[in-house]
């Protein structure tokens, strides 16, 4: 069993298309009014039905009052990372320190080349995003007056003016699944986001990505706990129970407990698009988990 110790956040993840245009924003402003923690929005920048996530983060933001909001996860390949790291510092002062960044290394490499991005093999897409990451740190890291340089083989940055620094201590999160990648996040993240529906063998999978997360930041002299365990999830509210997360929200609490408990997981987002699952989720589930959770520990 692995519980890693962090405190429990809930939140949705919501599909950000554009029509009708203020609908992902609604659903932002009825999670923020329910009480959950997070709002995330997934970026397929290609995606000609879905809004440009980075300007619905920041509309998004200015409706809404104390959720905090993410990509999950930013599209790389489409988003400079000196770029993304002022985008969000900015966005994050602007909103009161609500901002996080969910962070992938890209795929749907197709649709990536026909918008001017890079085709990148998945081992070079895991390069970039670890020269991403220490560029985004650098900027955000207004307190070193040094020369700011990264020579990377797919990013690098000369001189890059720092700042603005975040208003609070921004978390990037990684959207990873290999081995590689969930050792490279072990070692410089300070989260992880799977989906659910991507683990074929289930908590099996939970326990292999762990491991390698967990060897990857004991290799860099960090403790396992130092990376969040976030997970997407999807299901269905009902009065009777028809397998994993289908069911009543006591049945759900139950489940997300042991997951908690078992694998270590600290964070949940609802895939949720409808304004009474996502109440039925604040409201039933989540301070039930937190009860569960708590009185295990």
């Amino acid at each position: 069993m692995t519980d890693y110790g962090h405190d429990l956040l809930f939140g949705t993840f919501v599909t950000p298309t554009n029509s009708p245009p203020q609908h992902p924003v609604e659903q932002a402003i009825v999670a923020d009014r329910a009480g959950l923690d997070l709002v995330s929005f997934q970026d397929h920048p290609y995606q000609g039905r879905f809004h440009d996530t980075s300007t619905l983060l920041a509309y998004a933001a200015a409706k809404t009052e104390r959720v905090r909001l993410t990509a999950n996860v930013t599209n790389l390949p489409l988003r400079p990372p000196a770029v993304l790291a002022r985008a969000i510092a900015t966005l994050d002062q602007l909103s009161g320190g609500r901002i996080e960044l969910g962070l992938g290394a890209g795929g749907f490499w197709d649709a990536i080349e026909a918008m001017g991005g890079p085709r990148r093999s998945p081992g070079e897409s895991i390069e970039a995003l670890e020269e991403a990451i220490e560029i985004i740190r650098g900027i955000w890291n207004t307190s070193e007056r040094g020369r700011f340089v990264v020579e990377g083989k797919h990013y690098q940055v000369d001189g890059a003016k720092r700042g603005p620094a975040p208003a609070h201590d921004v978390g990037i999160w990684i959207g990873a699944y290999g081995p590689r990648i969930l050792r490279m996040t072990g070692r410089v993240a300070d989260g992880w986001i799977p989906s659910w529906q991507y683990l074929k063998n289930g908590t099996d999978d939970l326990v292999r990505m762990n491991e390698n997360i967990d060897d990857g930041a004991a290799a860099a002299g960090r403790e396992p706990a130092a990376v969040r365990r976030f997970l997407n999830i999807g299901g269905r509210f009902a009065t009777q129970s028809g397998g994993f997360l289908q069911g009543p929200p006591d049945q759900w609490a139950k489940e997300l407990a042991e997951m908690t408990l078992s694998h270590g997981i600290t964070g949940y987002f609802l895939a949720s698009d409808d304004s009474a699952t996502t109440e039925t989720f604040a409201h039933e589930v989540a301070p039930a988990v937190r009860e569960l959770v708590a009185a295990e520990r």
